[in-house]
């Protein structure tokens, strides 16, 4: 059986492509070539606009930008960004005047990249009238793979027009000297508004935190509460192990109202309880606080529904704590009953999982792998499973054939190693 690998493009590789896409597409040098991680979750799904807890991590694969400062044209009040991907049509370069962008305004890829721009200008960050750029994107993170090329790309942009502009915010990551983690979690924020706002797409904050905020070597716990992190050890191979991800190929999309009526269903049910948030509920009295959502749910509401998902957020934050707290006393092998009791909440409290999703998790399961679960918003995308380091061909193969078995597309798959943040 052909198993097809996903391979990382080295640093080098990464921004010559970028750079000459940019040459080519523009017929002058870029000011720079940034980049930025694609993520996987390793388990926290859907807390992260419920307030709760999550456990990403950077992949080696990232998405470049390559990006020239542009001065305002003349008889304009603004900038104009003008946009090119190895990624779209042979040859297409898109312009957008920042001065049109707003919500609803911007269509395709390109509202990720200019909402990025608008949302630092609504926050100050960056003047008005400092003028636009071009750019040129390339990239290795699987698109529609449920690993975040949305937020590497907005992240990428982020870091860039950081430097090209003078905000100061990004620094150089690793340098005892550069600005602290604020600056960057400002970044993040710009990229969040933008993903929600301009691009409309509802997510939490999740993808953009840990494409900006990571540490090689580490996962990150994200507090969604208050966007704390703390960098917790996550080191694969000292136990012999593996992360395999498994692309789907079932892509998937998170502006076609599904992943919207999830968020407003969690939204609503903390309103009815008082709280801010869902992460607001103890897990102690979890049975109590769903009796009575039942009990006072409207007539035109789905009570089971309702207390399928508060179940999920509320069992899933307290997955994320008990998994950090396996890695933090070394326990890494452990961890595979709470990936695989995740993946269950998910298919069928949360009901976000799919057919590719759980052929893939129970294949890895009965090739071995100690724990296996979905990853991401669902809907198609894609799944992880920790493995034996020396197993990850055979688990790959049987994945694959289970996928010929059951007439799917053949999957894509990566190893993924937790790497460096956006610069």
């Amino acid at each position: 059986m052909t198993v097809e690998r996903t391979e990382a493009w080295t640093q080098d590789e990464g921004s010559g492509r970028a750079r000459a896409l940019f040459v080519e597409r523009f017929g002058e040098e870029p000011d720079g070539v940034w980049s930025a991680p694609g993520r996987v979750n390793l388990i926290g799904e859907h807390t992260d606009y419920n307030g709760g807890l999550c456990l990403p991590m950077a992949l080696p694969h990232r998405t470049y930008v390559a990006l020239r400062r542009t001065p305002v044209p003349e008889g304009r009040a603004s900038g104009v960004v003008r946009l090119t991907s190895a990624q779209a049509a042979a040859g297409e370069v898109r312009e957008v005047a920042l001065a049109d962008v707003a919500p609803g305004a911007v269509d395709g890829w390109p509202a990720y990249v200019v909402g990025v721009a608008w949302a630092l200008q609504q926050s100050g960050d960056l003047d008005e009238g400092a003028g636009g750029f071009d750019v040129a994107v390339d990239s290795c993170v699987p698109f529609g793979a449920g690993l975040s090329s949305s937020a590497a790309l907005e992240c990428a942009v982020a870091v860039a027009l950081d430097d090209v502009f003078g905000l100061g915010l990004a620094g150089t990551p690793g340098d005892p000297g550069s600005p602290d983690d604020a600056g960057r979690a400002r970044l993040a924020a710009a990229c969040v508004r933008a993903e929600n706002e301009i691009a409309g797409a509802p997510t939490g904050g999740m993808d953009q935190a840990v494409s900006l905020r990571a540490t090689a070597g580490h996962a990150l716990e994200l507090d969604c509460r208050d966007l704390s992190v703390r960098q917790v050890p996550f080191d694969l191979a000292a136990h012999d192990l593996a992360l395999l991800v498994i692309d789907t190929r079932a892509e998937h999309a998170l502006v076609d109202g599904q992943y919207a009526a999830r968020r407003a269903t969690c939204e609503a049910a903390a309103r009815r309880l008082g709280m801010a948030t869902l992460r607001e509920i103890d897990a102690a009295t979890l049975d109590e606080t769903l009796t009575t959502l039942a009990a006072d749910a409207p007539e035109d509401e789905d009570a089971d529904v309702v207390v399928r998902r508060v179940r999920h957020v509320v069992t899933e934050i307290a997955r994320v704590q008990s998994f950090v707290d396996l890695l933090d006393a070394g326990r890494v092998r452990e961890v595979g009953p709470l990936m695989d009791a995740s993946h269950a909440s998910l298919r069928d409290d949360y009901e976000v999982s799919a057919r590719e999703l759980d052929v893939a998790v129970a294949a890895a399961r009965e090739a071995g792998a100690l724990g296996a679960r979905m990853t991401g918003g669902g809907f198609g995308g894609s799944a992880i499973a920790l493995v034996e380091a020396t197993a990850v061909d055979d688990v790959a193969s049987a994945v694959a054939a289970a996928f010929d078995r059951e007439g799917l597309r053949a999957p894509a798959f990566l190893v993924a190693t937790p790497s460096e943040p956006a610069a």
